[in-house]
């Protein structure tokens, strides 16, 4: 009997941590986080949803960015759906460059990294501390100058390859000459960028502008569209980020699906990482050097190199984790770039059509697909350095991020600095504004980073900040130069040690498919169809009415007929 009552005494103690915890997080916590002294919207609930349907839904978050500054300040309270879930919502760039600076202290939560490696692995997109600094370090000179330069070739003619089947479609569907046809850009955008990362990353031809049956293609398109693109919301996805052996308890179609998927990815693309390995030990054995320039071939020479200690290799695993993480970042977010760039030229014809004639201006005597890999080259020097075409690409990932937001948690306390006075609230209610230097930040605490709030603010862009005119780069208002960014003054691709690896590559291969498309189609809005934003992890295009059709973005597509 003895032993029955400490049995249960034991389990009751184990039961009450738990709870104790649970209980601290959810009622004490919050009440003594000095974060929601801040002013903010309204919240009387133990379980918030509306104020992420604020910042997060694009239909709403601009509005309400603007609203928050001008109400609140640029230091703001808001409320994730949990209650512990604390959130420093910033849009003061001293604030924001210091999150960002200090990786060691703001970390990506654990919920968000869970999202993350669930999917593709512990990459570099979710892993953090030491792990993450091997692996940027291993694959920093797959991402070198003298890297990507190599790949542009090989973008450009998928330029052309995409060009070409697009002709084909528009001829086979029998429209008259001057007309144009309707065609998904989104679709063709990712089966395009999917095409390059194929061949850059694996050195291994998916063919999906050609066709889209590849195992190992429809693994990776079909694994993010499910899991991503076509997220129903609800609970179950915050639930899981928290308790993820949840999902392999109780699977659903979602997750037995994804499971599927990433058993032929890591059948596949894990025989890919042998046999490379394995084409490299063999140059050296002939005492060669494997000249393979694709990401794959580069991470594996940079991983065995001399220049990294034993102990700061990295695995295998970890190898496919970022191919698959390039997979990810290197195709979806740069196929929406390219996808928001072509409505936002089909809706602004005059923009289009300027950019059409400067990329004209520059086109070879010879048709692209003879030229050389040096007059290739010199081509895409010209096509780079085309200033207005900068300018749009400038514009467009400036209006429409394909990265709307994301969030770091505080791993300890920190006094964050601050360049406008802070708004407090008191216990009445009433909202004084003091003047200081920094504010504390304790441990635990989430900050909001709204990318595409610094992008649109019009206190540092304008009055038109709203609005998309490439024009506004040749002239950036002052105040734009204190947003911190690694690109021209954008959060776009973040900022600080965590900045996206890939920019280069991106660049590249928006230019050379601008190139190639614009230059041979003019494109209008498909009659009779509205296009809305979601936040799906990323900012998607849908067909309203359609939404659970998944990412669609249809132009009306229409050959262009060269002055001979």
């Amino acid at each position: 009997m003895t032993l029955l009552v400490l049995a249960a005494s034991c389990c009751l103690a184990c039961a009450l941590i738990p709870i104790t915890y649970l209980t601290y997080l959810t009622f004490i916590w919050p009440r003594r986080n000095p974060i929601t002294s801040l002013p903010g919207p309204p919240s009387n609930r133990l379980f918030e949803m509306r104020h992420m349907t604020l910042v997060m839904d694009p239909r709403k978050s601009t509005h309400m960015h603007q609203h928050f500054v001008d109400e609140y300040g640029r230091n703001t309270y808001i409320r994730g759906p949990l209650p512990w879930d604390q959130r420093l919502f910033t849009l003061d760039p001293v604030t924001m460059s210091h999150v960002l600076q200090h990786t060691t202290i703001y970390e990506k939560p654990y919920p968000s990294r869970q999202l993350i490696s669930g999917l593709i692995g512990v990459g570099m997109l979710s892993a953090e501390g030491q792990v993450h600094k091997r692996q940027r370090r291993v694959a920093i000179p797959a991402f070198s100058i003298q890297a990507m330069r190599a790949l542009v070739p090989l973008v450009f003619r998928k330029g052309t390859v995409l060009k070409e089947k697009w002709m084909s479609i528009i001829k086979e569907a029998g429209v008259a000459s001057g007309e144009g046809h309707v065609m998904d850009v989104c679709r063709w955008a990712s089966r395009a960028t999917f095409d390059v990362m194929g061949t850059a990353g694996f050195d291994y031809e998916f063919n999906a502008i050609q066709n889209d049956d590849n195992e190992l293609l429809k693994a990776y398109v079909e694994m993010f569209e499910v899991a991503v693109s076509r997220q129903s919301g609800g609970w179950r996805p915050i639930i899981t980020a928290y308790l993820p052996w949840l999902d392999k308890l109780f699977p659903n179609d979602t997750v037995r699906f994804v499971a599927k998927c990433q058993t032929v990815i890591e059948r596949v693309a894990g025989r890919l990482i042998q046999e490379k390995k394995r084409k490299i030990a063999e140059a050296e054995e002939k005492g060669q050097v494997y000249q393979g320039k694709d990401l794959l071939s580069l991470l594996l020479k940079s991983n065995s190199s001399i220049d990294i200690p034993l102990e700061q290799r990295i695995s295998d695993q970890d190898i496919l984790h970022n191919i698959n993480t390039f997979m990810f970042a290197g195709t979806d977010t740069t196929s929406l770039a390219l996808t928001w760039i072509l409505y936002l030229c089909a809706v602004y014809q005059d923009v289009q059509d300027r950019l059409r004639t400067e990329l004209l201006s520059v086109l070879p005597p010879a048709p692209v697909e003879s030229l050389t890999e040096d007059e290739i080259q010199s081509l895409y020097a010209s096509v780079s350095e085309s200033p207005y075409l900068e300018n749009v690409i400038r514009e467009a990932m400036r209006l429409i991020p394909p990265v709307h937001s994301s969030i770091r948690v505080a791993t300890k306390d920190d006094m964050v600095p601050v360049s406008t006075p802070i708004k407090r609230k008191a216990a009445d209610g009433v909202i004084t504004e003091e003047a200081v230097s920094q504010i504390f930040v304790p441990k635990g605490t989430f900050i909001h980073v709204p990318i595409e709030g610094f992008n649109l603010d019009k206190g540092f862009w304008g009055p038109t900040a709203w609005g998309f005119n490439p024009d506004r780069w040749n002239d950036l208002p002052e105040p734009v130069k204190a947003i911190p960014g690694l690109y021209n003054h954008l959060l776009t691709f973040s900022a600080g040690p965590r900045a996206c690896i890939g920019t280069r590559m991106s660049a590249i291969e928006l230019k050379s498919f601008l190139f190639a498309l614009i230059t041979n189609f003019k494109f209008s809005p498909a009659p009779g169809v509205e296009i809305g934003k979601a936040n799906v992890v990323l900012t998607r295009p849908y067909v309203r009415g359609k939404e659970r059709a998944g990412s669609a973005l249809p132009l009306l597509v229409t050959p262009y007929v060269h002055d001979t």
